[in-house]
């Protein structure tokens, strides 16, 4: 089973054991062969960054960027960047596994729509607006008090310009209000790349009922989260909490909302599918269930295919 998976933190790791550790071999969740061995498709990779651990967010983000590219460079291969789904599909035909990149954390553009643009030129194709911190854009559902706190001016600004750009918008790590404004103000789909749901598993982080019908509504998607503090009450992570939360979207916003978005190497928790090689644990377990083939390619790569060819 093709797979795409919307969320690691894989460069922060190879940032934190720079000279020790490369994307095509490691301990880590994900690297080249772990990918290949997993039938990936596509991975999404996240310039992360924790707002109180670096000086200049921007400077940072910018030596994870050459982080990222020296990496692509080594391995090319076997991997390349895509910017869209034509370069996805591409190279596919040279069997190729595609690095889409991303953004995680919207305090890097430091209040400046250019350096926006200048990250989309740099070959940046979604951001995740906030993290656990308040910043430019807008709240972070990390706090009480920030839930009720929607986008700021330039946030919505930064939505307008990322639907120009054709950017996707991701809103998990974001506050509830923050995301009926995204919902008000995107004229495209927009997607929750690393999330859950609430009603399962009542954590802010995930997406209430109603958030995940106006998600659906709207042609966007979620990816699930393997994190489990986000999927249940136990101190690992199960299959079987995974499959509870699919289930319960499933009913909620239906089959076209549900997408994959592991968190891998962002969580420290143990996890029964230990690396993206074993992405087919899920597969069998959603097969045992009675998900039907179409529909575990839905949730495995085909939604997010629809989402990276309609934006």
């Amino acid at each position: 089973m093709k797979v795409i998976d919307f969320h690691c933190d894989t460069i922060s790791k190879l940032m934190d054991n720079r000279g020790m550790s490369e994307l095509k071999s490691n301990k880590f969740s994900i690297d080249i062969q772990k990918l290949k061995n997993g039938d990936n498709l596509a991975q999404f990779f996240a310039l992360f960054l924790n707002l109180k651990h670096v000086k200049d967010p921007l400077e940072y983000c910018l030596s994870m960027l050459d982080k990222f590219y020296m990496e692509m460079e080594k391995n090319q291969e076997a991997i390349a960047l895509a910017k869209s789904y034509d370069e996805l599909i591409n190279n596919k035909k040279k069997n190729k596994l595609s690095a889409f990149l991303t953004i995680e954390e919207g305090g890097v553009l430091k209040g400046e729509i250019y350096n926006l643009r200048n990250f989309y030129r740099l070959g940046v194709r979604l951001m995740t607006l906030t993290w656990n911190y308040p910043n430019e854009i807008g709240f972070p559902n990390s706090k009480k008090e920030y839930m009720e706190k929607g986008l700021t001016s330039f946030g919505c600004q930064t939505i307008e310009e990322m639907n120009r750009l054709n950017m996707i918008i991701d809103v998990s790590h974001l506050s509830d209000k923050g995301f009926y404004d995204v919902l008000k103000l995107s004229k495209k789909p927009f997607i929750a790349s690393h999330s859950n749901s609430r009603f399962i598993t009542d954590h802010p982080r995930n997406l209430t009922d109603t958030m995940i019908k106006e998600l659906s509504n709207t042609g966007g998607i979620m990816g699930i989260n393997f994190y489990n503090r986000f999927l249940g009450e136990s101190n690992i992570s199960k299959i079987d909490d995974m499959l509870h939360h699919i289930k319960h979207i499933y009913n909620v916003g239906g089959i076209d909302v549900i997408a994959l978005g592991s968190d891998f190497d962002g969580i420290e928790c143990e996890v029964e599918i230990k690396d993206t090689s074993e992405m087919y644990k899920l597969e069998d377990k959603l097969k045992k269930s009675g998900f039907s083939e179409d529909d575990i390619e839905k949730i495995f790569y085909k939604n997010a295919l629809r989402i990276i060819k309609d934006i």
